[in-house]
């Protein structure tokens, strides 16, 4: 781990590799973001998918891409390749995007939204254990923060691109996906400047039992916390639904979107510098308390003020938590084990999410948002919870641990 060979090339004082990983997730996610945007009104009004529905695409969805994680991830190390599955990854899912301009039936974008997660669930453990590779290991924080900032950056554009194009074509879900996809075509364009890290040839066939046990105990403890937290995080395709039913016009959803986007971008480097200096476990605490109040003013919101608080509030927490979880990851495991290690994060997260979505769908239809949302806050202060014990108590007496995190 640590980038090329000799002095390695800065842009805009990033590692080369980091900032062009971010401008492809820039890229890609604003092709995403444009499209799911507008997904929560695709799937209600136009189709009339009740809100269990939404959570079984979303879920399921993240629930395929979350066990490709796990293979993608050992596979990478398997090969010593990173690049190759990733770009392989974000062109499959990229490939998608045009035909939910032909989608009519619920078992259309189910299967369309599937195929893209595959797409994911091939290429994000690689291009994370790239972006690990890559970085300065000193500024782990600040370079996954920079990526998820990308990300989330395209997360906004989305949502806004999709609110100024649907005017201009007259209302059209249709016309909307496909210039969704080639936005996503510049996310493949830009994949030709990011360098394979070289690699010791010989590595050994990663044992993923191995990272569960007492080689890596400290890290199994992580991905339970993180895994029981997930079960309280819903999807926000879902959260969208509540400011519609407070009669919040379906064309301004996507700001909404667009409101959690920017802070985001505007969170996630600050405080991906603050987890290098002042801690990583400390800052996913202060980003899991940001989640757990959101779903709380959310269940309890009643004007567009408070949805608006609501959606500010994610938006920290998930710069808090996203890509620190990764960077942390990165140091708890070997190198040897770094994709299958970003792969199983990933899987937890991603796991969790589906469980989440579909609970939370089922309370969200039968009982209304607020208890689904309320749900979603005492799940998540249980991961919590179970994070804090882990990481501030039994290994409190660590003083390597505590210095290095």
């Amino acid at each position: 781990m640590g980038g090329d060979s000799g002095k390695p090339e800065i842009i805009f004082g990033l590692r080369k590799n980091v900032f062009f990983l971010g401008l492809v997730s820039l890229f890609n996610d604003f092709s995403n973001e444009m499209i799911q945007s507008v997904m929560p009104a695709f799937l209600a009004i136009t189709m009339g998918v009740p809100p269990v529905g939404i959570g079984l695409i979303e879920g399921g969805a993240d629930a395929v891409a979350s066990f490709l994680k796990i293979f993608s991830g050992w596979f990478s190390d398997k090969i010593g390749r990173r690049k190759l599955p990733a770009l392989l990854g974000y062109a499959l899912s990229v490939s998608t995007r045009p035909f939910f301009a032909f989608a009519s039936r619920f078992s259309e974008v189910f299967s369309l939204r599937i195929i893209d997660r595959v797409g994911k669930g091939f290429r994000d453990s690689p291009r994370d254990a790239l972006l690990a590779e890559s970085a300065d290991q000193k500024e782990l924080g600040k370079s996954f923060g920079y990526h998820r900032a990308m990300d989330a950056m395209g997360g906004m554009l989305g949502p806004l691109g999709a609110f100024l194009i649907l005017p201009l074509v007259h209302g059209s879900y249709q016309k909307l996906f496909l210039v969704a996809f080639g936005v996503g075509l510049l996310t493949i364009f830009t994949f030709v400047f990011v360098k394979e890290i070289k690699r010791k040839d010989g590595t050994a066939l990663p044992k993923i039992t191995r990272l569960f046990f007492k080689e890596h105990r400290r890290f199994s403890f992580f991905i339970l916390s993180i895994f029981v937290f997930g079960l309280g995080t819903l999807p926000i395709t879902l959260m969208l639904l509540k400011p519609i039913g407070l009669g919040v016009s379906i064309a301004a959803i996507p700001l909404l979107y667009f409101i959690y986007n920017v802070t985001f971008v505007g969170a996630a480097i600050p405080l991906g510098k603050l987890s290098d200096k002042f801690g990583k476990r400390k800052t996913i605490v202060i980003g899991f308390a940001m989640a757990i109040l959101s779903y709380i003013i959310l269940a309890r919101a009643e004007a567009i003020w408070s949805v608006i608080l609501a959606f500010i509030v994610l938006g920290f927490y998930s710069a808090a938590t996203d890509g620190i979880e990764r960077a942390m990851t990165a140091r708890l495991v070997n190198p040897q084990y770094l994709a299958t290690g970003e792969g199983l994060l990933n899987a937890a997260v991603g796991i969790s999410s589906l469980l989440s979505g579909l609970v939370g769908g089922l309370i969200w239809t039968l009982s209304g948002p607020a208890a689904a949302l309320y749900y979603a806050a005492a799940l998540s202060a249980i991961g919590a919870m179970i994070f804090i014990i882990f990481n501030f108590s039994e290994f409190s007496r660590d003083e390597a641990y505590r210095s290095q995190f």
